[in-house]
């Protein structure tokens, strides 16, 4: 039997709902499957922790997650009490940096029994691989003077250990799939770093014969998001490219509510951490609505990323014949709590027994 040492933090509002029904579901999952078994050990890591302790996380947090195969992560963030720049930095990318998940992967869908904003939906299934550790997110910068003098600098990093990853990545993971890649540039208005990232992609594709090739401007690429998006499999973006790709293919499924992440180690020196693409919800939280698809969905990636992949395409299946028979949160159209969701899937779990 497989044993995965799992660190749990369900971090600000709804993710503290909708991590115990992931977990739920993963327990369900064991006990239908026989072969797998879970240990999870929760932290108390969020704004709540944050504002007793001063830190989003002890110093030696980063310490104490190492010694587990991944962080399972729910939603970070109370702009009320802490400002954003503070939480996410305190925690969430910081992990993502101390632990180099230098890739982040989102899939976007058609998903049974959700209503896509598209008029005439056909079936599309994307992945969106993201360049993670640098690009525009880089930390370089600074501001200077003050009134109307007052300048801001940010600095786009981009090397070409860092572009060849994620590219690499994209490249192995469309020969998996349907054999395509589309980069996402704009070389045309980006002068220096998206010309390199275009050069680099060219270089790249030549190792993957296999795999064919398509390049668009990111403002062409939005719009085929919403006009075409069957036409893509995986698309490899720069790291604000590919968080705002990944939102819009979020949002042509149906709902925020439903898109899973994943960020990836790629060298396996470190744990990978699971997401849901949504926030903290505040306004929601505490009324048992909350969709915890996203967050069962991310718990399918995380089986994908152990291996087991048979069982979490299972997991998937059983997610989509849920929603397709109406039992779903209010976001999406339904009626049913988050509980009354999570009992249906684990039903459907035990029926596979």
């Amino acid at each position: 039997m497989k044993t995965y040492e799992i660190a749990v933090i369900p971090g600000d509002g709804i993710g503290n709902e909708v991590v115990p029904a992931a977990l739920q579901v993963l327990r369900t999952l064991a006990d239908v499957h026989g072969g797998l078994n879970f240990k999870f050990t929760s932290f108390p890591w969020n704004c709540d922790y944050y504002m007793a302790n001063g830190k989003m996380m002890p110093d030696d947090g980063i310490d104490i997650l190492k010694g587990f195969q991944a962080v399972f992560l729910g939603a970070i963030g109370d702009p009320k009490r802490v400002p954003d720049h503070i939480s996410l930095w305190g925690l969430l990318i910081k992990i993502r940096r101390e632990f180099e998940q230098s890739i982040n992967i989102r899939p976007a869908a058609y998903f049974k029994g959700l209503e896509s904003p598209l008029k005439h939906t056909k079936n599309f299934d994307l992945m969106v691989v993201r360049e993670n550790s640098e690009g525009e997110y880089s930390e370089i910068g600074g501001r200077i003077h003050k009134g109307e003098d007052q300048l801001a600098i940010q600095n786009a990093i981009f090397s070409r250990r860092a572009t060849e990853r994620a590219m690499d990545y994209a490249f192995k993971l469309a020969q998996s799939r349907r054999g395509h890649v589309t980069s996402a540039t704009k070389s045309n208005g980006i002068v220096h770093t998206m010309p390199f990232w275009d050069e680099v992609f060219e270089d790249v594709s030549k190792k993957y014969p296999d795999v064919q090739t398509a390049a668009y401007h990111i403002d062409a690429l939005s719009a085929f998001f919403v006009t075409r998006p069957e036409i893509f499999d995986v698309v490899v973006s720069s790291n604000l490219f590919g968080d705002i790709l990944s939102e819009l293919g979020a949002a042509i499924m149906g709902s925020i509510g439903i898109a899973p992440a994943a960020n990836i180690n790629t060298k396996g020196n470190y744990p990978s951490m699971f997401e849901p693409v949504h926030g903290s919800a505040p306004d929601i939280y505490g009324r048992g609505i909350a969709n915890p698809i996203a967050q069962i969905w991310t718990a399918k990636m995380m089986l994908d990323h152990f291996g087991d992949t048979d069982i979490a395409q299972k997991l998937l299946d059983i997610l989509q014949d849920v929603t397709a028979e109406g039992v779903k949160t209010p976001d999406i159209g339904g009626r049913a709590t988050t509980q009354e969701v999570t009992e249906a899937i684990c039903n459907k779990l035990k029926d596979l027994a």
